[in-house]
């Protein structure tokens, strides 16, 4: 096969796609590059179609190849096992425009694998990703009926930037990958700091002109290096059966399917169905599961020819009104923090749990990100929606909708500085009747707020349905699950009072126009307004006091070098300290040190106990020191854990003195002011000048110091430095002190 290539330039960039080259048993393959990123995509199709199934099998695969960053893989095996999260979810991005872009009825399997060859830490790999696939698909034999292309769009200093380079996607207020057909729109998948539904729109129609682009060079690499594509029939119905259906079936879809209870109306449609297969496979033996399609197909229509001419859904409500909304805090009393949202028959419990930056998460991938220290995770159980299944690890459902409730949450959550926790959040579903992933975000607000933590807003998040039907289309407010089976869009919208912090919409239909999506943002808006009212009715603003059982941390600042103090040898000082005040401690590089307890006594003996390994003595400050040895010319004194300075004879009292034994012996407990650190780095001391300075604060000039004046005398600025004065002319004694030092 000749090896074709296609080069284009978008947002400054060239991009390039070689088809002919790799992995030649493939249905289609490709190579496509742009910087030093490389991701090889391929697609395959199954020659027969998979017998007894009623969906089209379309697995989507992403790989990271740690040798593409330069990495070797963590772990005891040291090879890459199941994918990263983020892997997943790029996956899912890629599956979702494309499965909507295959005929009706096809049953084939197909299968995308994205891999990640090369990677240079400014060309998003994902995005490439999408277009590999779609380019793939687009030249195989495969009947998809694309092309599709896909952007990613950044929002900095209030302009609109495409594919900006991945490290400077922090500091964008928006983070929004957009794919679409050069028609209309398909997937939208965003994370914002409370952007506007205005710049939104603008983003996509931005990103749209660019998406128009990478089809024009992906219709031209087809033209040069496509196969035959494989002439698909879709399936014929028999009139016969068909009008059959219709006559059983004839008015009484109205009767069953309409209620607002999900389980009473699920339990009377699927009554209503054994009794009209029943009685038609009388008549068409051995046609049960076309009886079946035939009976789901009215069943949509007819619920989509209500909701266009009436505007009337399944539940009775309108296309705006919102199911009744509970809101619950301080639903479990051990947990750190936890809240309850209640959306007519969906319902989610968040917990939070705080921890130390020790437990910030580990990743292990090709990207920049190494940790993170906020996370949400997502469970749905079978009894949330009536099944008994078994228990399985979370899915890529369960992992996409926790990674979007996670997006959604980001921007409000307090920095490291100003709150210095890991927060794990976990929603369980614990009912599941439409749009589970916005009550988690929810949900997570509330419990964020329960558990204290200062986040900058309360996030809310709301689900929208569309329903077309011969060119006219609803949308709808807060679907439910019925709605989203049978409807062409689910779009969730999570945001502030002030703007939008996620996005996730996914359509069945081969694409939306800006009109639709600015309706439906507007919308959404509009119920999210009503959403966070609810939950700010229960608790307006974070809690001024954490859970009893939450851990309280303190950071202390030390200097760097001073680190393998506080560790010790082996690691033996950090955890005697530990051991004994109980606290947990996490040291970082920067010299920041997390301790953290739920005993207030044993966390502050642990923060005296560092600052006391590692404070530095201030000349000008007065400390309570011990007498560790004497010297003819002067006593040694520790102010601090392994630090102590010179108090020279002449300058342990007022009067004159021979002997130190005279007003001092080892082990006793003296004030003393730091007056000087030397050239050498010797500190010298001053009993004499610690008791003047404390008896001009109103105490006697003695050691028996009250605390108070103690706290007065040390928050004053130290006094300027001195010329050395008051050790005479006793010069020999210098070189005796430095003897004597340890």
């Amino acid at each position: 096969m000749a090896v074709v290539t296609k080069t284009f330039e978008l947002a400054g960039r060239q991009i390039k796609i070689e088809a002919g080259s790799v992995a030649e048993q493939a249905s289609g393959a490709v190579l496509i590059r742009s910087g030093d990123t490389v991701v090889l995509s391929t697609a395959m199709m199954s020659k027969e179609p998979r017998e007894g199934i009623d969906f089209f099998p379309l697995t989507c695969d992403y790989e990271e190849k740690m040798y593409a960053a330069g990495k070797i893989p963590g772990g005891f095996i040291r090879r890459e096992g199941r994918p990263s999260e983020q892997a997943i979810l790029t996956a899912r991005l890629t599956d979702r425009p494309i499965r909507p872009l295959f005929p009706d009825g096809f049953r084939n399997d197909v299968q995308v694998v994205s891999t990640v060859l090369s990677v240079d830490q400014e060309v998003d790999p994902s995005i490439l990703a999408i277009n590999g696939a779609s380019a793939a698909l687009t030249i195989s034999d495969i009947p998809f009926q694309g092309p599709i292309g896909a952007v990613r769009m950044g929002y900095f200093d209030g302009h609109l930037v495409v594919n900006p380079p991945m490290g400077d996607m922090e500091r964008s207020e928006l983070d929004l990958v957009v794919a679409g057909t050069q028609d209309a729109i398909l997937m939208v998948e965003a994370g914002a700091k409370g952007v506007s539904e205005q710049v939104v729109v603008d983003a996509l129609e931005m990103a749209h002109e660019s998406i128009g682009r990478i089809c024009e060079a992906l219709h031209a690499l087809r033209a040069e290096a496509g196969k035959p594509k494989f002439e698909f029939t879709p399936p014929q119905y028999d009139p016969e059966i068909v009008q059959a259906v219709n006559e059983a079936v004839g008015d009484r879809l109205d009767e069953v399917a309409y209620g607002p209870d999900k389980a009473e109306r699920e339990a009377r449609i699927s009554a209503f169905k054994k009794e009209v297969k029943a009685r038609l496979l009388e008549r068409f033996a051995d046609q049960g599961d076309l009886i079946s399609t035939l009976f789901e197909k009215k069943l949509k229509d007819r619920v989509r020819q209500r909701v266009i001419e009436e505007g009337v859904r399944v539940d009775g409500r309108g296309t705006k009104d919102i199911r009744e909304i509970t809101v619950q805090v301080g639903v479990l009393p051990r947990a750190h923090g936890s809240g309850m949202f209640k959306r007519g028959q969906t319902q989610a419990l968040t917990v939070l749990t705080l921890g130390t930056m020790g437990d910030a998460q580990k990743l292990d991938n090709i990207g920049l990100e190494v940790s993170k220290r906020y996370m949400h995770h997502y469970n749905m159980p079978p009894f949330s929606t009536g099944e008994a299944k078994p228990l399985r690890s979370p899915g890529r459902r369960e992992i996409g909708h926790g990674a979007l409730a996670e997006r959604a949450l980001l921007p409000v959550i307090p920095t490291l500085e100003e709150w210095p926790y890991t927060m794990r959040l976990v929603s369980e579903i614990l009912s599941s009747n439409g749009s589970t992933s916005m009550a988690a975000v929810c949900g997570s607000t509330l419990a964020l707020m329960d558990g204290g933590v200062p986040i900058k807003a309360p996030v809310g998040g709301i689900a929208m349905g569309l329903v077309t039907r011969e060119g006219k289309y609803a949308i709808l407010t807060d679907i439910q699950g019925v709605e989203d089976a049978l409807g062409d869009m689910d779009f969730k919208v999570a945001g502030t009072k002030d703007g939008i912090t996620a996005l996730q919409m996914d359509i069945k239909i081969k694409g939306l126009t800006r009109e639709v999506m600015g309706q439906a943002l507007e919308q959404a808006r509009e119920a999210r307004m009503h959403v966070l009212g609810k939950m700010l009715e229960v608790i307006p603003e974070p809690r001024r006091e954490m859970s009893p059982h939450s851990p309280r941390i303190t950071t202390i600042q030390i200097n760097p070098d001073k680190i393998r103090e506080i560790i010790g040898p082996g690691g033996k000082i950090i955890r005697k300290i530990v051991e004994e005040t109980g606290v947990q401690i996490d040291v970082e590089d920067d010299g920041r040190v997390f301790i953290a307890s739920t005993d207030q006594e044993g966390a502050q003996k642990a923060i005296d106990w560092i600052k006391g390994i590692t404070d530095e003595v201030e000349v000008g400050k007065i400390y309570r020191g011990k007498v560790v040895r004497i010297m003819p010319f002067g006593a040694f004194v520790e102010v601090l854990p392994n630090q102590d300075g010179l108090v020279h004879i002449s300058q342990l009292t007022d009067r004159r003195v021979d002997r130190v034994e005279e007003v001092m012996n080892v082990g006793d407990e003296i004030m003393v002011k730091a007056v000087e650190i030397d050239d050498k780095g010797r500190l010298n001391l001053s009993r004499q000048k610690a008791l003047e300075e404390l008896e001009s604060s109103g105490q006697p000039a003695n050691e028996k110091i009250d605390p108070a004046v103690m706290a007065d005398a040390l928050s004053r600025p130290p006094e300027p430095p001195r010329e050395r004065s008051g050790f005479g002319g006793n010069r020999g004694g210098g070189g005796g002190r430095d003897r004597g030092r340890r």
